[in-house]
């Protein structure tokens, strides 16, 4: 029999924690080990005991999730699903997320939370289960933006030789 897999949640919401931990929970595969409403509280708890996977909200108190995203990724690597209604398709939060090492994003409506989880229930399982796989990598401290990371590209006009004639 496999392990389960030991889920750690942080949410500034007590509705999202709570439902998260039931939806979570009724997954066989799945365990929620702790769940935290800021990620001071979660430091605490993953010196206790490290998760397999860390469920993590965006806006929180004491301190942001993208921050904090960054630290874990920086000190102890651990895979990460953000979970948020700040992480929308395309916008800066979700970019500085994938950025500093989220390996999946699930984004929360503004109303009507709960709802939204029961109903996501597979959606979160799945995200899960494929975090618990990831191979996660330390990055650098002091990372600012991938785009500094980037080659420069060549346009065509230097690959290819001028026209004759």
């Amino acid at each position: 029999m496999r392990k389960k897999i030991r889920v750690l949640i942080v949410d500034d919401s007590a509705v999202a924690r709570q439902t998260l931990d039931e939806v979570l929970s009724a997954d066989p595969g799945i365990e929620v080990m702790a769940k935290a409403s800021d990620p001071l509280i979660a430091v605490k708890k993953i010196k206790k005991e490290v998760p397999d996977v860390i469920i993590l909200d965006v806006e929180m108190p004491r301190m942001d999730g993208i921050t904090f995203l960054q630290k874990i990724m920086s000190q102890h690597p651990i895979p990460v699903v953000m979970c948020s209604a700040l992480t929308e398709k395309g916008c800066e939060t979700t970019l500085k997320a994938l950025e500093y090492g989220a390996i999946d994003i699930i984004t929360k409506p503004k109303l009507g939370v709960k709802d939204f989880l029961k109903e996501s229930r597979i959606i979160i399982c799945d995200a899960v289960k494929a975090a618990s796989r990831a191979r996660v990598k330390r990055i650098a401290k002091g990372i600012s933006s991938i785009r500094n990371r980037v080659e420069k590209k060549l346009t065509a006009d230097v690959v290819l030789p001028p026209p004759t004639g």
